[in-house]
């Protein structure tokens, strides 16, 4: 796997110079704030050896290196899941890839469906922790010593000081977010309403099916994270309906430009 990262890299070098030191994965629907970057280079994700390439229509699929509130970044415009047929290694496989460009941090978005009853359509939810339910981890097989040690600590998997950063950042933009517990399930079907009660029971206060594979191999490397979920349905009795994914799609639309004001802020007040 070594010699894959090893690969992806030294092509992504051949077609750029720039150096990030910030990457942002871009979940369902959420691909807007590349109209917020100041582009140096683009690389479809099909041109890079090893890497997977998106097969969900929401997700287009480029690496994008450029300016971000003058700050040098690497956008994933588009992910991977787990449901598309990947095992975890492929789906995190641009996680270790970013990492040895150059980032010092991670932060990733995703759509969630809302299990929190002070929760509302389109909010903002930071992730302050995780349960993680899916059945493969992409730390199985050995260790990439390289990166991190064979059994990484997860006592702090998103980044206090980010967390305490994007909160104040929401504060002064007036835009209200919540911190909360994320569940991760495989997908790519959404829950059952004994489901949905089950992971509420559980301490979850969003679902979804991406982020937390990412963010275990971001916290194998040492890498810090901020996560934040944008809450596309609402899957608390007495809410619960029918989802379609152009619903999910349309409630991720009408919350992006405030998700993408506070990672666009974020980025403008750190210092590397």
């Amino acid at each position: 796997m070594i010699e894959q990262i090893n690969e992806a890299v030294d092509f992504i070098r051949r077609k750029t110079s720039f150096l990030p030191r910030t990457g942002i994965i871009l979940g369902t629907g959420l691909g807007q704030l590349i109209n917020k970057v100041k582009i140096e280079a683009q690389i479809p994700y099909a041109d890079i050896p090893q890497f997977p390439v998106s097969t969900v229509e929401s997700h287009s699929g480029h690496l994008i290196f450029g300016w971000l509130s003058d700050k040098p970044v690497v956008v994933m415009q588009g992910r991977f899941h787990y449901y598309e047929g990947y095992n975890m290694k492929q789906v995190t496989f641009p996680v270790r890839v970013l990492k040895k460009l150059g980032i010092l941090r991670l932060f990733i978005s995703n759509a969630a469906g809302a299990l929190n009853p002070d929760h509302r359509l389109g909010d903002l939810m930071v992730l302050n922790d995780h349960i993680n339910l899916f059945p493969e981890n992409p730390l199985w097989g050995q260790n990439l010593d390289e990166f991190g040690p064979r059994f990484p600590d997860m006592f702090e998997p998103y980044d206090r000081q980010l967390l305490k950063q994007t909160l104040y950042v929401a504060d002064t933009l007036n835009i209200k977010v919540h911190q909360g517990v994320y569940a991760g399930v495989p997908g790519p079907n959404l829950e059952t309403p004994a489901e949905y009660r089950y992971l509420r029971t559980i301490g979850a206060d969003a679902v979804g099916m991406s982020t937390i594979p990412e963010n275990i191999v971001a916290r194998h490397m040492n890498l810090p994270v901020m996560a934040i979920s944008v809450l596309t349905d609402l899957c608390m009795p007495g809410y619960l309906e029918p989802v379609s994914i152009e619903k999910v799609l349309a409630a991720a639309a009408g919350a992006e430009p405030k998700l993408t004001s506070i990672i666009t802020e974020l980025t403008a007040q750190l210092n590397d």
